[in-house]
């Protein structure tokens, strides 16, 4: 197992420290994303340029995702991706149209800031796709439709949606993807529906992991590293057996490099979901995705959205909500999802939302780092709601009432009991500083 930077107490020991302990240092400097702060889609603008020591491949890639969208050559800007030379595949206009239905109400998917989103089916690779369609009038614009395109031609992982091609005839621009059956994360948790069964706590779990290592794989593993900026549950879709994949990566940047710490950029984002550091200064670094994800872990567990205008102006942002309950161990139960009907693991209720709240935390310095965040969460899928073994847990007004197995309650008072634990899970906090 990996261990958090500075500290010699490995992952898995960490998220099974209990919860209570660490509360209120690891919720300390969580903050709500205030009003003032809040923010909304703009133009986006072109990154700081990377070091000349990055190499020309690195600097050609980087190029890609910095084009002049008027003075860009479509039929170019998907090289460089796999070894093969072009990866996503150029379609007409007229073929994706046909594909979609003449784009007719009953093919429509979904619509988000850079156009509406239709099922087709394409003849010519025999596949069911989603076709994205450009907005002219739209927020998001051709500069966001060069950055998808280049940063998918580049990227190849599991966890990230896969482009398959793309038009850009004259004035419309399309993207073509695989098709994702299960629709967005987003609906899973926001938008039930008598037919749609809310999802358990494995699954949510699973869900989480997986959306991490698509994270990591930006941030860690591709060449050049990339700041995803837009990490929110309608940007994650599920595929069969809710497997999850990132998507809509037309805000993404390429990370600093060299002596850089961050990239300075217009701030952009989604209400609710963009870290307070970079709302308020503009300066954008990979810890500002680990905010974005934290928000994204904390609406798994509570099934409550990152913003909701709707709500009591004090209780809008999720955040600030769960703040005050961090701080008083016998709210947690407060904090999950009543659609669970009690049905998953103390323990690991507490473990997920310890690595919900070091992702939150207001110093982005304080913040782990995705793969660590990936290690924590793939030791949590492997703790399963068993009914055998965990009781469903019940609650009566604010007190809890639910009768644990005499292993869980062993578990539970060995891990209350150790002063010298919680110190040692204090100081991995504090320690935890990369500024990766």
């Amino acid at each position: 197992m990996g261990c958090f930077r500075c500290s010699q107490k490995s992952i898995k020991e960490l998220v099974e420290a209990d919860y209570g302990k660490i509360k209120n240092r690891a919720m300390g400097n969580v903050e709500a994303l205030p009003s003032s702060g809040s923010v909304k889609p703009n133009p986006c603008q072109s990154v700081i340029a990377p070091d000349a020591n990055h190499g020309e491949a690195i600097k050609d890639k980087e190029d890609l995702l910095n084009l002049d969208e008027n003075a860009v050559n479509f039929g170019d800007i998907c090289k460089g991706g796999k070894s093969d030379g072009i990866r996503a595949q150029t379609f007409a206009f007229g073929e994706l149209k046909a594909a979609a239905g003449d784009f007719r109400k009953a093919c429509f998917l979904g619509e988000g800031g850079f156009g509406k989103v239709y099922r087709g089916h394409l003849e010519r690779i025999g596949q069911e796709v989603a076709i994205k369609r450009l907005d002219r009038n739209g927020v998001q614009g051709v500069k966001e439709f060069i950055v998808e395109v280049t940063m998918l031609s580049l990227a190849d992982h599991p966890n990230l949606v896969k482009l398959i091609g793309f038009c850009a005839e004259k004035d419309q621009k399309l993207l073509v993807y695989e098709y994702m059956p299960l629709g967005s994360l987003e609906a899973h948790l926001h938008d039930l529906t008598p037919r749609r069964k809310a999802l358990d706590w494995d699954t949510r779990m699973k869900i989480a992991a997986g959306a991490a290592q698509g994270l990591e794989y930006l941030h860690d593993k591709l060449n050049p590293p990339i700041i995803y900026r837009d990490l929110k549950c309608s940007n994650i879709l599920l595929g069969e057996g809710y497997h999850p994949k990132l998507s809509d990566f037309g805000l993404a940047k390429v990370g600093p490099s060299g002596d850089r710490t961050h990239v300075s950029t217009r701030v952009m984002g989604t209400y609710g979901y963009c870290a307070p550091d970079y709302a308020m200064t503009g300066q954008l670094t990979f810890k500002s995705d680990i905010y974005s994800f934290g928000v994204v872990l904390l609406e798994l567990i509570t099934g409550k959205k990152a913003y909701d205008p709707v709500k009591d102006p004090r209780d809008q942002y999720l955040v600030a909500w769960a703040r005050p309950l961090f701080k008083d161990r016998k709210k947690f139960w407060i904090m999950a999802d009543p659609s669970l009907e009690g049905r998953y693991p103390m323990r690991s209720l507490y473990q997920a939302l310890a690595i919900a709240a070091m992702c939150l935390q207001e110093k982005p310095s304080m913040r782990p780092v995705i793969a660590d965040v990936v290690t924590a969460l793939n030791f949590l899928v492997t703790q399963k709601y068993d009914p055998s073994i965990h009781s469903v847990q019940r609650f009566r007004g604010s007190r809890s009432s639910s009768i644990r197995s005499k292993s869980e309650d062993a578990n539970a008072t060995s891990s209350t009991t150790s002063d010298d634990d919680s110190e040692s899970s204090c100081m991995v906090l504090d320690d935890c500083r990369s500024g990766q």
